[in-house]
């Protein structure tokens, strides 16, 4: 009976929502303020024709040739996707954490990755599809150098979701869900080194300043891209959906498509052309990731204070 309750708590509790919540709350923030450089990084992964310059100077063409507000291009279905993907990613992280707190043991660096492998795998399940839409609705209206690549025409993230079903089938809503599945790897090496580098620097009930955690948190995300950043390049590719692949369908076929694309990427511009668009890609991620965690232990902080569970918080 207790192991059921407590099982209940950790999955239903208080605590795991605001975790939840503020995590949503973050990364949302933290988006909006670097979203530009998410924009060139976009455009590097799947236009393979534009040269790779550095980031200003792509943010500049893409100003001057398409107007400063195609920086913010499809900003409303990233944040809806991130705001959504960020919940589910915090809520499961935190429900499985409170889970293993209840249980014995310490925190150890293999479980917090355990528990993110985890997270993300039920993130990816779930969210892929709002994540497909975003891709195309973020790339509509560019102007690609790669004459192969062809304009779409969705109206909003509902006709996006409705046309996909009825042009490709609902399969084309998981598309990339693979790279992904493999890709759970980058949140959860990112929350693994947050975990223990915050650890490490609350020993003994020492307080962690705001600069501590954005810079805890910049180098565990920069760590986490750099080691997974050429499956996230294939991973946009087939989000996109232009990709024709062999044809052949399931698991088999998802492989042969994320091997063909790295082998084309690495024929084409050599194995340096894997990390095409990384610098934007670092920018801004990393930066997005440090500001996300000020905030989301912000708000934790603030809320479990309000709540009277600041005895929680040194978690």
């Amino acid at each position: 009976m207790s192991d059921n309750g407590g099982s209940a708590v950790g999955l239903l509790s208080y605590e795991t929502l605001v975790h939840a919540v503020a995590g949503a709350m973050g990364s949302v923030t933290a988006m909006t303020v670097f979203f530009p450089l998410d924009t060139a990084k976009s455009r590097l992964q799947v236009d393979e024709k534009r040269r790779s310059k550095s980031t200003p100077v792509i943010l500049a063409e893409i100003a001057k040739e398409e107007g400063f507000q195609s920086l913010y291009r499809g900003w409303f279905p990233v944040i809806s996707s991130l705001c959504c993907s960020n919940f589910v990613y915090f809520y499961t992280f935190n429900s499985l954490k409170k889970l293993a707190a209840s249980g014995r043991g310490k925190s150890r660096p293999g479980k917090d990755l355990l528990m993110g492998i985890v997270s993300g795998v039920v993130n990816v399940l779930l969210t892929t599809p709002m994540w497909v839409v975003n891709t195309r609705l973020k790339l509509q209206g560019a102007k690609f150098r790669n004459e192969d690549l062809h304009q779409t025409q969705y109206k909003g993230i509902f006709d996006a979701f409705s046309q996909i079903i009825a042009n490709e089938g609902v399969g084309a809503l998981w598309n990339g869900t693979l790279p992904s599945l493999i890709l759970v790897l980058n949140p959860a090496v990112q929350f693994m080194f947050y975990e223990a580098m915050k650890r490490k620097a609350g020993k003994g009930g020492r307080r962690i300043s705001s600069a501590e955690i954005f810079f805890i948190g910049a180098i565990a995300k920069a760590i986490a891209t750099t080691a997974t950043y050429p499956l996230q390049t294939v991973q946009a590719i087939l989000r996109f959906g232009q990709y024709k692949g062999d044809g052949k369908g399931g698991v088999i076929g998802s492989l042969s498509n994320i091997f063909n694309l790295l082998m084309d990427r690495i024929k084409k511009n050599g194995v340096l052309g894997l990390y095409k668009g990384l610098e934007a890609k670092l920018l801004q991620t990393v930066l997005t990731a440090a500001l996300m965690f000020v905030v989301y232990e912000k708000i934790t902080a603030a809320t479990f204070k309000v709540m009277g569970l600041n005895k929680k918080l040194k978690h």
